[in-house]
């Protein structure tokens, strides 16, 4: 069986205001600082990258592993791509994914 590695790519880092206001700590960003807009990732083997966050691995992981395993989504207009999140409510990160 054939193993696609797959890009991960940051688009948008996004601010959840209020919600962010009423329940962040003190001295919190109000967007995540470990990863920057544009930065670029590629698993291998279905493994993390290196540098790349585990708590959004833990969110991505399935959609890279369905693409790497040759899965497409069809509710996204071209075949080897999905945009997927990490799912942090305060600070959340939207990804695309693309099977390379």
């Amino acid at each position: 069986m054939q193993i696609s590695d797959v890009r991960i790519t940051v688009l948008k880092k996004l601010q959840t205001g209020e919600v962010f206001e009423q329940y962040a700590v003190d001295g919190m960003t109000p967007t995540c600082n470990l990863l920057k807009d544009g930065a670029e990732f590629v698993s291998r083997r279905m493994q993390m990258p290196e540098g790349f966050c585990s708590w959004a691995w833990a969110d991505v992981q399935r959609d890279v592993i369905h693409l790497a395993l040759g899965g497409d989504f069809p509710w996204v207009n071209e075949k080897g791509k999905m945009i997927s999140c990490c799912t942090d409510g305060l600070r959340p990160i939207v990804f695309k994914l693309e099977r390379m």
